[in-house]
């Protein structure tokens, strides 16, 4: 009876979320480039590495996003370089959140010691700039590609979301059920992931949002600047390339302007669902 009541109030949230116009905007757009990453070998007419014109092409309707210097279809790239460019969103969003989630419920639950430990190495993250941090030790890996990135983003993210998650379980272990639960002498851990973190999923939702637009953003920067596999197909790989064979002097401005307007297409719709469910989950922005 209790699941199904939680399930319920899930779904509400869920439909009141998506009944805010921008959530229903980022939603469509974000659905729009994973059914584009999934259906690439359909949608691009080329492969991505394939030399299929003249180099320098404007858009026509043979290549609607023009060629790059070397004659490959910028479509065929920007279609396939959705698929690792969201890929690394997605995978950053769930490492972190699951890292934030584990650092701070665990220090908000035992508090103590516990808690001191974790906060202190929350704190240091925290203060440390994240770009440069990023930019460092993606410099320093000797393997480039996008597991490398993956990982750095990762662990350079996660300390925002486990402050945020450290204070909801500081409010939420001080509630009755909880309270009852510890003494009905429930273990810990089944208290933290059944009892409690199932009044968090919203919280967890935005969290998760949040990273993968950090995640997306961040891996372009770190692609533009050729910290990454220059030779994968990213929509940051395709900027790195415009950038050092200098389309903007060759006047080729559907290089670099296109692949730049799906990254931010993409970021402002993940911002639209982030902020949507800030707005059903923060009581005072709801009663504003």
């Amino acid at each position: 009876m209790k699941a199904n009541r939680m399930n319920h109030k899930l779904i509400k949230q869920i439909i009141s979320i998506f009944k805010i116009k921008k959530a229903a905007f980022g939603a469509i757009v974000i659905l729009f480039f994973i059914l584009v990453a999934i259906l690439a070998p359909l949608i691009a007419p080329y492969s991505p590495s394939e030399m299929v014109s003249l180099p320098v092409q404007p858009p026509s309707w043979s290549h609607l996003f023009g060629t790059n210097t070397y004659g490959q279809d910028l479509f065929s790239r920007v279609v396939w370089g959705a698929r690792l460019s969201l890929l690394v969103g997605v995978e950053c969003g769930i490492i972190t959140s699951i890292f934030s989630l584990i650092i701070g419920l665990s220090a908000g639950y035992f508090g103590g010691i516990i808690d001191d430990i974790l906060t202190t190495i929350t704190n240091i993250f925290l203060i440390i700039p994240g770009l440069p941090l990023i930019i460092v030790i993606a410099a320093y890996i000797a393997v480039k590609g996008v597991t490398p990135i993956v990982f750095v983003i990762s662990i350079t993210g996660w300390a925002w979301g486990a402050r945020v998650f450290r204070s909801q379980m500081m409010t939420l272990r001080n509630r009755d059920f909880v309270k009852a639960a510890v003494v009905l002498g429930e273990h810990p851990i089944r208290i933290i992931f059944f009892e409690i973190f199932p009044n968090m999923l919203s919280l967890v939702a935005a969290n998760f949002f949040g990273t993968m637009l950090y995640a997306v953003l961040t891996e372009a920067s770190l692609e533009f600047i050729g910290l990454g596999n220059v030779n994968v197909v990213t929509w940051g790989t395709i900027l790195y390339w415009a950038q050092n064979n200098q389309a903007l002097m060759l006047g080729a401005w559907w290089w670099f302007i296109i692949p730049g307007l799906c990254i931010a297409l993409l970021g402002v719709s993940l911002a639209m669902v982030n902020f949507a469910i800030d707005e059903i989950t923060n009581p005072r922005l709801k009663r504003a």
